[in-house]
């Protein structure tokens, strides 16, 4: 994920009612493709969705030769988190990456994957801020009481993030179920707020970049605000998935945990350098030009170790809306870091992506 804050671009109406069914989600695991099988020379290929004129750590991994045992295959671009893990759970692909409250809405619905490393999150350079217009008047958490909020979809990142602000800022659950969040696509949402079709909108990457350069706008809050350096997303495969194949699951993470270390620590100019070289390669007509607003990785934590915190907030939050009972789920039957070289004693969490001594910065 590495231009916007998630996989997230078009509106989409996805974790609907019946995924929170555990029998709607059994009916669906079953369908969708069958196993892709192995390669011309005897790799496991992984099948995923992709992100149109960006590079995911997956694919950087590939590129830098971090795999030995896998090979990926593109099916299509994906439209958004949400839809991105409910395609790997229906076995449409492999393995897929979306917020982590909505990762835990899917398996607290039935769906049986697991979170085996992080895919995004919020650092010093990277988040998303929630912005509102210099003169709406709008100050606080109060002021958003029958108001709109853009979001790019519901159920995810950018709605979760609100109602945890708001919650923290003291609204009752009433008063919150008052504010009303609009999906939008993000190339319109700034549009959108300048016009007061909205009263917030939620920017990330080159959006907020941009929106902020023509003035005018202002963040009321960011998700930084709320938790700091925080990783938002995780990785997900399906868990029969993981018993079947272990060795092409745990090579999938401890290549893309190293590629991650990797844009942790190498310079911005050769990070752009390479995905410039990675898009243009795999031939898909795209454009590079969101490129020039990379900023950094997002993902705090050395090579995207999961912390339980990250999972174990969405489990409360979820119990707290009424969605999921008390002891249901804890984080730990939801994630994994025993295939992560910087969590499993491979690496030491300062290393490089090859094990070696990082200078500090």
């Amino acid at each position: 994920m590495m231009l916007s804050r998630s996989r997230r671009f078009m509106p989409l109406r996805v974790l609907a009612a019946a995924l929170a069914l555990p029998a709607a989600v059994s009916l669906s695991a079953g369908c969708g493709s069958s196993d892709p099988g192995l390669s011309a020379d005897g790799k496991t290929v992984l099948r995923y969705q992709g992100q149109t004129g960006q590079v995911s750590p997956f694919e950087l991994a590939a590129d830098l030769g971090y795999f030995q045992k896998i090979q990926l295959r593109w099916e299509n671009d994906s439209t958004s988190g949400p839809a991105n893990i409910q395609a790997a759970a229906t076995r449409q692909i492999e393995f897929g990456s979306a917020f982590n409250g909505a990762v835990v809405k899917l398996i607290a619905g039935g769906a049986p994957v697991k979170s085996v490393l992080s895919s995004y999150g919020a650092d010093e350079l990277s988040f998303t801020g929630y912005f509102v217009r210099d003169d709406s008047g709008i100050t606080s958490a109060r002021d958003l009481i029958g108001k709109k909020v853009g979001v790019n979809t519901l159920g995810a990142h950018h709605e979760f993030i609100t109602r945890e602000w708001l919650h923290r800022q003291g609204l009752s659950e009433p008063e919150i179920k008052q504010v009303q969040f609009v999906v939008l696509p993000p190339v319109s949402t700034e549009d959108a707020l300048r016009k007061g079709q909205i009263d917030v909108a939620a920017l990330g990457s080159v959006f907020r970049d941009t929106a902020v350069a023509r003035g005018g706008l202002h963040p009321l809050f960011t998700d930084k605000d709320l938790f700091g350096k925080f990783d938002y997303g995780t990785y997900v495969f399906r868990d029969d998935y993981i018993k079947q194949h272990p060795d092409a699951v745990q090579d999938f993470v401890q290549g893309t945990a190293r590629a991650i270390r990797w844009l942790q620590i190498t310079p911005r100019d050769q990070v752009l350098a390479k995905f410039e070289a990675i898009i243009n390669q795999r031939g898909r007509n795209e454009n590079t030009e969101l490129l020039k607003y990379w900023k950094s990785s997002g993902i705090p934590v050395p090579g995207g170790v999961v912390d339980e915190r990250e999972l174990q907030i969405w489990i409360e939050w979820l119990v707290r809306n009424g969605e999921l009972s008390e002891g249901k789920l804890t984080a730990k039957d939801v994630y994994t870091n025993k295939d992560n070289p910087y969590a499993n004693g491979t690496y030491a969490p300062t290393s490089g992506p090859a094990g070696e001594v990082v200078a500090a910065k």
